[in-house]
């Protein structure tokens, strides 16, 4: 589809309504990495989008006029209407070339919009068998030889929703093993986008597991030899001060944070990576709230993690109950009763319908503080336990 008129007539709309192209994603629920694909003219609307941005924008029906002048072309198959991940594995053993790289990169999409939005349903599985089917593929060269560096940078881009879904599972060996895949077929490919992305996930993934000066490696590797966008450095500036307050370097540590606050706040999207859309102020205090917790101080700890929970704000992805989780775990290491219930009780709230492993550890974590609380009163210890409950519990029981 040459979807340049239509692309030019939404962002038109846009610019006379003064409204931006992540907050048009938000209200109408769709990932902002699509929506700009669309509107830079790289990928065709589905039917919804067209539907949802004509009502959005009151255009009406002429966006869905323009939209329906024109004709896809051959080779590039509708694969976005389909929510079915089954459907689209299938299409990836079909197509050849253009629409092989358009059906993987559909295939990461999906994935990504399914874990946003159902954050109780791991795409870890999914997205892993759908890069083996890929990954087959390129090795046995079954596709159009033309096409292939477009081929092995969408490739590498599922390999690194799988390697960020793998992790999350808390499956860190197959998270390592398709990161690597994800950083060689960038490289390999020339996707310098994806490649910094990858290597974000690497970084965030060697802390995780406390190999804190490896994190730390890899983010000086990319913030020493790269030219970065502001979102961009802010990330591996987040990601270096993990590295360092994990290596005993608190100060520096906290040195990073503000850098990396400073970029978030005095920066603007233009030139931005589709992919850097998480990375907000609030995100930014999470961390700083986490890096405090770690060098031992609860309390500043406490405040930087209130700014990241307060109200109107959240975390933009399925994952907001890991702050809610490190902050419970604070305020009960101060002692912080009833602030610390409260917490818990959204925790009992949320708990059905988290899949992060990652997530679940860290409110399991605190679910079994109950056991050492000296001082507490029943009302924190009750909730403490009917949390242990939640987590117990049979997903498949109705």
């Amino acid at each position: 589809m040459d979807s340049g008129e239509f692309s030019q007539r939404v962002r038109d709309l846009l610019r006379d309504r003064d409204m931006s192209v992540r907050a048009v994603a938000r209200h109408l629920n769709y990932d902002h990495a699509y929506l700009s694909r669309v509107l830079s003219g790289k990928q065709r609307p589905s039917t919804q989008l067209v539907t949802g941005l004509d009502q959005l924008l009151r255009a009406n029906g002429k966006l869905a006029e323009i939209a329906a002048r024109v004709t896809p072309p051959t080779d590039s198959p509708e694969v976005a209407e389909s929510p079915a991940i089954t459907d689209r594995i299938l299409r990836l053993n079909e197509a050849r070339g253009a629409d092989f790289a358009h059906a993987i990169r559909e295939t990461s999409h999906r994935l990504v919009v399914l874990d946003n939005e159902l954050s109780g349903v791991s795409i870890a599985e999914p997205a892993g068998r759908a890069f083996k089917v890929v990954h087959r593929r390129l090795g046995a060269g079954d596709y159009e030889p033309r096409y292939e560096r477009d081929i092995q940078s969408a490739a590498a881009e599922l390999a690194e929703v799988a390697g960020w879904a793998l992790f999350d599972a808390e499956r860190d060996g197959a998270a390592r093993r398709f990161n690597q895949e994800a950083l060689f077929l960038a490289n390999l490919s020339g996707d310098r986008s994806i490649a910094l992305l990858t290597l974000q996930n690497m970084a965030m993934h060697s802390e995780w597991r406390g190999r804190n000066q490896e994190a730390l490696s890899i983010a000086r590797s990319v913030l020493n030899r790269r030219r970065l966008s502001p979102r961009v450095e802010a990330m591996f500036r987040m990601r270096e001060a993990k590295g360092l307050v994990g290596t005993g370097r608190t100060s520096d540590a906290i040195e990073s944070l503000q850098r990396a606050r400073s970029l978030i706040e005095d920066g603007n999207d233009v030139g931005e990576p589709d992919w850097s859309w998480w990375l907000t102020d609030r995100e930014i205090d999470g961390h700083w709230g986490h890096t405090l917790q770690i060098a031992g101080d609860a309390k500043k700890a406490i405040e930087r993690l209130l700014q990241c929970a307060r109200p109107g704000g959240g975390v933009a992805t399925g994952y907001a109950s890991m702050s809610s989780a490190r902050l419970a775990q604070c305020l009960l290491d101060v002692n912080a009763w009833r602030e610390a219930e409260d917490v818990v009780r959204s925790l009992v709230t949320a708990a059905p319908g988290i899949s992060s492993g990652r997530t679940l550890r860290l409110i399991g974590h605190v679910a079994k503080q109950r056991e050492r609380l000296n001082g507490a009163p029943p009302s924190l210890t009750d909730t403490l336990a009917h949390l242990t409950e939640k987590l117990s519990e049979d997903p498949f029981t109705l």
